[in-house]
């Protein structure tokens, strides 16, 4: 669909007399106007976001596990946004760290023997398990290109990344209700425009019961901990895999989820 959207728009870019991406660019890459800014990177104009922004929003309404409309729609809706976030990075040690060396979370870059050593509850243990029941991959994430800025591509890669961390730290499944709780927590959280249309219309989707519960229990709960948390792009998820998980809620403030989610659907 994305790639729909852009043949689309691809008229629009030569009016602007700008090329289409090529690929194999250096991360880092801080090439000025209308070229690329990094990997993956795909210049576009004010008019050709808002058409982006709006045909993925529709999609991603329909379809809430089409993770490239939700992808598409964060960049094309976030600029502002991730700028308040990169500050708030910039003035956290931990964060600022985590900007300067970029990391990554991929099966390229995880270590998955050294999770599997690690002690049971620890953060990296707990993390693999969350990976291993629910099937998922870190490297399903998709590469960040309409993000006009370097530094907050990366940032916005990042909070990508580190999805599935937070659905270990809140103890949420991956089925339609844990992403929306996710979404709750994380629109708190970032004040992302996107985890605001997740939250707000993600439970459409559900169930009578699932949406009783999630309305009288489960969004005042992931309100209240988005709220009391620090901002948890300023984790440096990786040099904290062997600590315990129980021990990283209590650092951050996240309390127990107040029922089983097993289930609920």
């Amino acid at each position: 669909m994305a790639t729909l959207l852009l043949r689309v728009l691809r008229p629009f870019s030569r009016l602007r007399g700008s090329g289409w991406p090529v690929a194999d660019v250096p991360f880092r890459a801080g090439i000025h106007g209308a070229s690329l800014l990094y990997p993956d990177h795909i210049p576009t104009s004010p008019l050709q976001k808002a058409l982006l922004a709006a045909g993925s929003a529709g999609m991603a309404l329909y379809d809430p596990y089409r993770h490239d409309m939700v992808a598409v729609l964060g960049e094309t809706t976030g600029y502002y946004t991730l700028k308040v976030l990169r500050d708030q990075m910039r003035r956290d040690p931990e964060g600022a760290q985590i900007l300067q060396e970029r990391p990554r979370i991929s099966l390229a870059t995880l270590n998955m023997g050294k999770l599997q050593s690690l002690p049971e509850g620890s953060l990296g243990r707990e993390y693999l398990r969350f990976l291993e029941v629910n099937r998922v991959s870190p490297d399903t994430r998709a590469p960040t290109r309409f993000v006009d800025d370097e530094e907050l591509a990366y940032v916005i890669q990042r909070y990508r990344e580190i999805h599935d961390m937070l659905h270990t730290l809140l103890g949420m499944p991956t089925n339609i209700l844990g992403e929306i709780v996710v979404k709750w927590f994380e629109a708190v959280q970032t004040s992302l425009p996107m985890c605001a249309l997740g939250a707000l219309f993600g439970p459409i989707r559900l169930s009578a019961r699932n949406l009783q519960v999630l309305v009288s229990e489960l969004i005042p709960w992931a309100v209240q901990n988005g709220h009391r948390a620090p901002c948890v792009l300023n984790l440096y998820y990786e040099r904290r895999w062997e600590q315990p998980l129980a021990a990283l809620r209590r650092e951050l403030g996240i309390t127990a989820v107040p029922l089983c989610m097993q289930g609920l659907a």
